[in-house]
């Protein structure tokens, strides 16, 4: 990965360090235009380097909501590292819970980059506190 210099125009620093909720995508977006970036006057520099690997070797957790087409009052929610594959064994009726009314599409999908952050969530929104959460607010 080259990094390019820049002046100071165009990069906000804020965006980095927001406390807010992000969604996976605005995370990576800053991430990798962080690891093109650098100060110094060389062509490359270390800093921009170890953030590339870092970056390379993050994982995300998801906890995911999906809703029922065939019965749109059927929701299930659950944890996982590839959204992608779960997806398809829940619509492939490997999983026990779902089988019955499938096919299944994400309604929400939250990705953190905790792994116990990640399951107290999914906790939390199998419990009935949750349960009213996620139905009000994802």
């Amino acid at each position: 990965m080259f990094c390019r210099k820049v002046s100071g125009r165009g990069f906000d620093s804020r965006r980095l360090h927001q406390t807010s909720l992000q969604t996976s995508e605005v995370k990576s977006e800053a991430t990798s235009r962080h690891a093109r970036l650098h100060f110094s006057n060389a062509g490359r520099s270390e800093v921009c380097r170890a953030e590339a690997l870092r970056r390379r070797r993050m994982k995300f957790y998801y906890v995911y909501i999906l809703q029922s087409e065939v019965d749109q009052k059927r929701f299930y929610t659950g944890f996982t590292e590839n959204l992608d594959s779960r997806l398809k064994s829940h619509n492939l009726g490997k999983c026990l819970h779902t089988s019955k009314y499938r096919p299944w599409y994400i309604k929400t999908a939250v990705a953190f980059s905790d792994h116990q952050k990640a399951l107290e969530f999914e906790k939390y929104l199998k419990g009935p506190s949750g349960r009213a959460f996620a139905k009000k607010r994802l």
